[in-house]
């Protein structure tokens, strides 16, 4: 009784919300306006903002025109003055935290700003709107009644002249609010746990005998985790473990790629998956609805948007646009600026608007992880795509996969080769590689053109990886853990290479 009376006052304390994301889903040009200016008048007395003129920015064109498109190599001299100790460089308030990314395994890692304001009413003010839309689309959740299985990435964190730098998680995690801490699982102690090994097990062994309603993470490693669940319990399906389980928060990679091998862990007709777009810069975008695979863009969080079409995109000498300008089916490059103090800042992330009221959009993959070698313009969309439509034809299933080019040599024509690591292998690998080429063909018109009569682009040539394969490899590189990914494309060889070598 008293977790029915708990879920009801927080399901009744999120739902609130909604009122507020309504105001920007009926005025999304003039809550997005609104964010500019504030974040302008805020900043117009830091180092940052009275080289550039802040005080004279009075709308869009002004920033726009003053301010440069930049990149963390152009950023990063501030945010180590930052990390030194200077203040009021890019932000007025102090800013102790950096979220330590290295994206898709580089090997340079970046520290990104996480100023207070941005851990409160971006990061943190997120996690309640995820649970807001749910509830509000599930009035009879029981999500409260249980906990919440958070699996996040390395949980170290580093101390360095009075400034504090780890995983995006792990800053999360040590700020979190004591209810939702309360309604968490594992424990603190547990999450902050740095060897993945150790934490997995640590994690398993002490949620198998709590009432897990919902799961958060990124769905690779959420999948080795609910698989080792399975073995240390001896169970056929997760629901055997966690009856109450009800949804899946997911986010990091796309969820395409594993979504069958859920609904065998998951046999729920009616489990809910929902998705959610963050990273270590901030939290953009929410799944707004039940079983949809859009994203709503969330305007209010202290994030100003700017867009970039692919087709004319060029780094730091793009030229981009505001919001209002968007156009449907465009793959546009995102630029961000925010209350961490990123100013017009690319983020490396491509995404498509499926709808422009309200705002909502789909991710389409990487502004440097696609492969343009041959003028394919081969983006991580397309092979996804292509890889479900092979895998439905064929009734395989993968786990993990990378694409690198095959590069002309004399007479030789150039290619894509692929690795990838099946669950279940299709029983013919050269119709599984047909099926893969014609669905690409078909998605791609650049590619279709370059594949016609082999004359720029050969079939593709696929290499089954061994079992693990990927996951030695990322354990190779110390990049074991929920926040890092396996690179899906690249235009040079370098990932292919070291994974041929295992």
């Amino acid at each position: 009784m008293a977790f029915q009376i708990i879920n009801s006052i927080i399901s009744w304390f999120l739902k609130k919300r909604k009122h507020q994301i309504e105001l920007f889903l009926k005025y999304p040009t003039n809550v997005q306006e609104e964010v500019l200016i504030d974040l302008i008048n805020k900043a117009k007395n830091t180092k940052f903002g009275i080289k550039k003129e802040f005080i004279k920015i009075k709308n869009y064109t002004d920033f726009s025109l003053n301010i440069k498109i930049q990149q963390y190599e152009t950023f990063e001299p501030l945010i180590k003055r930052c990390r030194g100790g200077e203040q009021n460089l890019f932000w007025p308030t102090q800013i102790k935290w950096f979220a330590k990314s290295s994206g898709t395994t580089n090997a340079k890692s970046k520290f990104i700003p996480v100023s207070d304001d941005a851990l409160e009413n971006c990061h943190l003010k997120a996690g309640k709107d995820m649970l807001c839309l749910y509830i509000n689309n599930n009035p009879d959740t029981q999500l409260f009644t249980g906990k919440s299985l958070r699996l996040g990435g390395s949980s170290d964190v580093y101390h360095d002249n009075g400034s504090h730098f780890g995983d995006l998680s792990a800053i999360i995690t040590e700020n979190l609010p004591f209810w939702a801490d309360f309604s968490s699982a594992p424990s603190q102690q547990i999450a902050l746990m740095s060897e993945w090994e150790t934490k997995m097990d640590a994690i398993i062994n002490e949620t198998i005998h709590e009432n897990i309603t919902s799961l958060v993470g990124v769905p690779s490693w959420m999948l080795v985790l609910l698989n080792r669940v399975l073995e240390k319990t001896g169970k056929d399906n997760i629901l055997e473990v966690w009856p109450n389980l009800e949804v899946y928060f997911h986010g990091g990679v796309n969820f395409n790629p594993y979504r069958k091998q859920y609904e065998k862990l998951i046999p729920k007709i009616d489990f809910k998956y929902y998705e959610i777009y963050n990273a270590s810069e901030g939290f953009f975008a929410i799944q707004d609805r039940n079983g949809s695979e859009e994203l709503l863009l969330m305007l209010d969080y202290g994030i100003f948007y700017e867009f970039i079409p692919m087709n004319k995109y060029n780094a730091e000498d793009s030229i981009a646009i505001p919001l209002s300008e968007v156009k449907k089916e465009i793959n546009y490059a995102i630029l961000i600026t925010t209350n961490g103090g990123l100013w017009r800042y690319l983020i490396g992330d491509t995404v498509k608007f499926t709808s422009t009221t309200p705002y909502r959009i789909k991710i389409t993959g990487r502004t440097k992880h696609h492969i343009n070698v041959f003028g394919e313009e081969l983006i991580i969309e397309n092979a996804e795509e292509a890889l479900r439509l092979a895998c439905e034809k064929t009734n395989a299933t993968i786990s993990e996969y990378t694409v690198g080019p095959i590069f002309m040599n004399g007479k030789e024509k150039g290619g894509h080769e692929w690795i990838i690591e099946f669950i279940k292998k299709p029983k013919n690998i050269e119709e599984f590689t047909e099926f893969l080429d014609n669905a690409l063909k078909a998605i791609n018109s650049d590619y279709e053109t370059k594949r016609y009569l082999d004359m720029t682009l050969m079939l593709p040539k696929i290499k089954i990886a061994k079992k693990d394969l990927f996951y030695n490899w990322l354990k190779k590189k110390d990049k074991l853990g929920g926040q890092n990914k396996v690179p899906r494309l690249s235009n040079s060889r370098a990932f292919i290479e070291e994974l041929l070598e295992l």
